[in-house]
């Protein structure tokens, strides 16, 4: 691609986000100028604005670059081995079980520690 259609781009890109943060700045302001009005028809509208900002988001080259990076990502998810319920509870209880175990460690030094400075101390 040349400098100039970059160039262009660029500014294209900078409009969209300007954009964008124009829709997302008249849904804060129509929320609370609406307040009287019932919450479902504000979220109605805050999720059409939603909607229409991420819209014209994802026209942009990094909107693109984030838009790519989500289908890998539901396509990576769909790789991983996932652990079934049986090694789900097992694992569960032993890091409960630690837990337990170093928490009475843990309490048990802070009482002979207080023991010995109570000591030191009278």
């Amino acid at each position: 691609m040349s400098a100039k259609a970059e160039h262009q781009d660029n500014r294209l890109d900078m409009l969209k986000w300007i954009v964008v943060a124009i829709i997302v700045a008249a849904g804060v302001y129509g929320n609370h100028y609406f307040q009287a009005e019932s919450v479902l028809y504000r979220a109605v509208a805050l999720v059409v604005l939603a909607g229409l900002a991420g819209f014209v988001a994802l026209q942009t080259a990094k909107g693109k670059a984030f838009w790519s990076l989500l289908k890998e990502s539901r396509i990576e998810i769909r790789k991983v081995v996932w652990p079934t319920r049986p090694e789900t509870t097992q694992t569960t209880l032993i890091v409960l079980a630690v837990v337990v175990v170093m928490a009475l460690v843990l309490w048990g030094l802070d009482s002979f520690f207080g023991w010995i400075i109570s000591l030191l101390i009278a």
